[in-house]
C-alpha cells in the first residue's frame, strides 16, 4: 500500500444479504443467487488480501437459517463444500487461515469433514484470516459463554467477583481474534440480525443498497472510503 493511504480496518466482519432477493428479480431460483454470490465472497477476500485487511468473517449460516425450505437448505450446504474445495489453493496462496465460528456440530458430516480439512491445512498460516460463521447465533455464542464460565465457577476454579468483560470475551468461540472495526450489511436492511453481538459493541456500521451478488471490490473500496470518514471515538468527546 502507498504510504499516503489511510490504515485499513484490522478486521472487518460482513452481512452477506440479499442473495435471494437478487435471483428472484432477475427470474431465477435462489439458489443462483447464493452461487453468484459466492463469487462475491473471493472477490472481497482478495480485495482484503490487497488492502491489507487482516481479518474477514462473514456470516455465512445463521442458527435461524434452518428453518428455510429443505432443498434451499441442502443447496446451500452443497454450494459451501464446492466453495471450500475450490477456494482452498487462494487460501494457501495467500498464507489465510480458515477459521469457523457457530455449533460447528449442526452441519451435515460431508460439510465438517471439507471444513476440518481446510482448517487443519491452513492453521499455521498468519497473514490473514477468514472467519466463516456457520450456524451461528450471536445469542448463542454469548450464552455458551456463560455456560463455560459457569463451569468453572462451580467446579471452584473462578471467583465469581474476578468475572470481567475480559472473563466473558475470553470465553467467545474466537477469544484471539479482535472485535471488529468495521461492519457492512449488504442489502439495506437496517439490523444486525444477532450477528457478533458482543464483538460489534464499538464497530463503525455500514449499510448499503447494493445486493451481496453485486458486491464486489469497486464497492468494497467505497465502503472503505466510508470508513476511514469516520472519526473513531469510543465513547470519547473528542
Amino acid at each position: 500500500m502507498s504510504s499516503n493511504r489511510p490504515s485499513p480496518p484490522q478486521h472487518v466482519a460482513i452481512i452477506m444479504d440479499g442473495n435471494g432477493r437478487w435471483a428472484k428479480a432477475r427470474g431465477l431460483p435462489r439458489l443462483r443467487g447464493h452461487q453468484v454470490g459466492a463469487e462475491s465472497v473471493r472477490a472481497i477476500l482478495l480485495a482484503c488480501r490487497k488492502v491489507g485487511v487482516k481479518y474477514l468473517t462473514l456470516y455465512a449460516f445463521s442458527s435461524e437459517n434452518w428453518v428455510r425450505p429443505r432443498p434451499e437448505v441442502t443447496g446451500l450446504m452443497s454450494l459451501l463444500r464446492k466453495f471450500l474445495r475450490e477456494q482452498a489453493e487462494e487460501l494457501h496462496r495467500h498464507k489465510v487461515r480458515l477459521r469457523v465460528i457457530g455449533r460447528m456440530r449442526d452441519l451435515p458430516l460431508p460439510v465438517r469433514r471439507e471444513l476440518h480439512r481446510v482448517i487443519e491445512e491452513t492453521a499455521h498460516y498468519t497473514d490473514g484470516h477468514l472467519v466463516l460463521a456457520l450456524s451461528y447465533g450471536g445469542r448463542q455464542e454469548i450464552t455458551d459463554a456463560v455456560k463455560a464460565i459457569a463451569a468453572k465457577v462451580k467446579a471452584g476454579d473462578l471467583d465469581p467477583r474476578r468475572i470481567t468483560e475480559a472473563t466473558i470475551a475470553q470465553h467467545l468461540y474466537l477469544p484471539d481474534v479482535p472485535d471488529p472495526d468495521f461492519m457492512i450489511r449488504t442489502s439495506g436492511e437496517l439490523r444486525i440480525s444477532n450477528f457478533l453481538l458482543w464483538q460489534l459493541s464499538y464497530a463503525e456500521l455500514y449499510v448499503t443498497p447494493v445486493m451481496w451478488p453485486d458486491f464486489r471490490e469497486p464497492q468494497f473500496l467505497e465502503a472503505l472510503e466510508a470508513y476511514h470518514a469516520r472519526h473513531r471515538r469510543f465513547g470519547d468527546i473528542k
